[in-house]
């Protein structure tokens, strides 16, 4: 029996893989994950086809005990519910002990925001010097890069592995929209601006001149590096550097900001919340929601300081 119920798992990753386009470190943080409550169950005498929601319940009040926050506690479960799920549909249960389980109650942090003269000065201070003849080729390629990834993301809303890996024939293209690959494979279209597509080519055109063998490769973002393209790693630390040198803290600046600025923007500006949720490519509009959270709390903000009636000193 115990030999069976592990090798549901093993099924369950397989499935993951094929059905759902799972990357390999999302299968891996699954694996981990179940085999942590595969050890507590055997631990208290059961498997996954015994197990009742008493043992859930045991288990996330053990791994609390452990000091686990409630955003692992949040993880694990939602692993652990989808491998029952998976039982349940192939007939290896009759039921699902997970239904009854609640997850821990744990508050969603606000995404960072940038404000749009926020974002122009990011984008100003990245294009400083890049029309400069004088200026060393180099630093007018790695200003041009930088503005043309500012502009990519914050024209698309594209994440940062995705506008990474994309290939320089989009440079070459002329539709307002572009086909991306994003999380589980799936393909969506994203937009594409005019200052976006100016930037590609100030870009590749600089990139030719300064380093005519890198521009053969596919990416548009070629370097020396495993993938053959420019690394986030790379990326976010001289996003930093720009936004030290526009006068915004670098703690609230990252290539996933520029995403939030998209997005918010967008909605700030009347978007339809599910067109948004579309362009990001989020699966589920609860994530694209925490975006109209942080507008409300800014118009709260907006209300509590500047309403003549909010004023303190009126005795009304």
């Amino acid at each position: 029996m115990k030999a069976r119920a592990a090798s549901l798992v093993v099924g369950f990753l397989e499935a993951l893989a094929s059905e759902r386009g799972a990357s390999a470190n999302t299968i891996e943080a699954y694996r981990r994950d179940l085999a942590d409550y595969e050890a507590y169950l055997r631990a208290e005498g059961a498997d996954a086809l015994k197990a009742g929601s008493s043992h859930l319940e045991g288990y996330l009040a053990a791994r609390g005990a452990q000091s686990l926050g409630a955003a692992s506690l949040a993880r694990r479960l939602s692993a652990i519910r989808q491998f029952h799920k998976f039982i349940y549909a192939e007939g290896w249960r009759r039921d699902d002990p997970t239904l009854a389980i609640e997850g821990p109650r744990r508050s969603r942090p606000l995404p960072k925001l940038l404000s749009v003269a926020e974002v122009e000065r990011l984008l100003a201070t990245a294009r400083e010097g890049l029309d400069a003849a004088e200026r060393p080729l180099r630093e007018r390629l790695q200003a041009a890069r930088m503005a043309c990834l500012i502009e990519l993301i914050y024209a698309s809303g594209l994440r940062v592995s995705e506008v990474l890996s994309l290939k320089k024939s989009v440079a070459n293209g002329k539709a307002p929209l572009i086909t991306v690959r994003g999380k589980g494979n799936k393909e969506r279209l994203a937009p594409l601006s005019e200052p976006a597509r100016a930037a590609m080519k100030t870009f590749r055109a600089l990139l030719d001149e300064a380093l005519p063998g890198a521009a053969t490769g596919p990416w548009l973002f070629p370097a020396l590096s495993a993938s053959g393209h420019l690394t986030r790693q790379a990326f976010a630390r001289d996003l930093k550097g720009v936004a030290a040198a526009a006068g915004i803290a670098a703690a609230r600046v990252s290539p996933h900001v520029l995403r939030h600025a998209f997005a918010s923007h967008l909605l700030q500006n009347g978007a339809d919340l599910r067109v948004v949720q579309d362009l990001l490519g989020h699966a589920d509009i609860s994530t694209t929601q925490i975006y109209t959270h942080v507008l409300d709390e800014r118009a709260k903000a907006m209300v509590r300081d500047l309403h003549p009636l909010n004023d303190e000193g009126d005795g009304g």
